[in-house]
C-alpha cells in the first residue's frame, strides 16, 4: 500500500482528495495536514511515502516544509508532490530546488492524481512539458546556469551518460531519449540510473535542475526539442 499524507489548508480539498484515493486497492491516507509544520512531523510519525503538499500554507509553507523533509535522513524515503493551482506557479523552481519530486495542478482529472501518486512514490519524477518549461524559464530568469561543477560533479559521467542527461533535461521521457540517441529505452533507463547515482541525485526533476546549473544544456533550449 502506498501511504499517502494530504497537506491543505483547505478542508475541502482535503476531503475530496481523501474520498478519490480512497476507492483505489493500493493507496491509502493516513493522515491530514493543515500546514508545513504539521505536514512534517506527520510525515515521520505517519509514514508516509508521499505527501502531497500545498505550497500556500499559513506558518510554515509548503516550500519549507519540502525543504526540511529532503533534508531529514529519517524521511528519507518520502516524496513530495506539490499541488499547484497553475502550472506556471512562480514557485517551480524553488520547489523542485527544495526537493519536490513534481507539480500536480489542483484541477487535474481524477484518473491523473492517482497515477501521478504512483509515479512518485515508486521513486520517479513527474514533471510535464509545461512545468519542465516553467523551470527552466526560472532558471534563465534567476541568471544561471552558475556551472557549478562541484556542487554537481558531472566530470564523473561517461560521454552517453552526458548524452542522456542533456535531453532528460529538457524533459524528455526515456523513450524519447532513446529514439533520439538510438537506444533501447532499458538502455536509457540504466544511464538515467547511473547518472542519479553518481550525481546524488533525488530524481529526474533534480537532474532538470543539474542538466541547467552545469551548463549542460541552456535555457535556450526547447523542452520538446530532440538531443543534437
Amino acid at each position: 500500500m502506498i501511504r499517502v499524507l494530504l497537506a491543505d489548508d483547505q478542508a475541502l480539498i482535503r476531503a475530496g482528495f481523501r474520498a478519490l484515493l480512497g476507492h483505489t486497492d493500493d493507496i491509502i491516507v493516513v493522515g491530514e495536514a493543515t500546514d508545513g509544520e504539521q505536514a512534517v512531523s506527520l510525515a515521520a510519525s505517519t509514514r508516509a511515502d508521499v505527501v502531497l503538499m500545498d505550497i500556500r500554507m499559513p506558518g510554515v509553507d509548503g516550500l519549507e516544509a519540502t525543504r526540511r523533509i529532503a533534508d531529514s535522513d529519517d524521511l528519507a524515503g518520502v516524496r513530495v508532490l506539490i499541488l499547484t493551482t497553475f502550472e506556471s506557479d512562480a514557485y517551480v523552481y524553488e520547489a523542485i530546488r527544495s526537493g519536490a519530486s513534481g507539480f500536480l495542478v489542483k484541477d487535474t482529472e481524477p484518473e491523473e492524481l492517482i497515477q501521478a501518486v504512483r509515479i512518485v512514490a515508486r521513486g520517479d519524477a513527474l514533471l510535464s512539458p509545461g512545468v519542465t518549461r516553467r523551470l527552466i524559464a526560472d532558471i534563465a530568469t534567476a541568471g544561471r546556469p552558475d556551472r557549478n561543477t562541484a556542487a554537481y560533479p558531472i566530470h564523473r559521467l561517461t560521454e552517453r551518460e552526458r548524452e542522456v542527461l542533456a535531453p532528460l533535461g529538457r524533459g524528455r521521457s526515456n523513450n524519447e531519449i532513446a529514439g533520439d540517441l538510438f537506444l533501447s529505452p532499458l538502455t536509457v533507463k540504466t544511464h538515467v540510473s547511473r547518472v542519479m547515482t553518481k550525481l546524488a541525485a533525488r530524481d529526474r526533476a533534480q537532474l532538470v535542475v543539474v542538466a541547467y546549473e552545469t551548463g549542460l544544456v541552456t535555457a535556450g533550449a526547447r523542452s520538446d526539442s530532440p538531443a543534437p
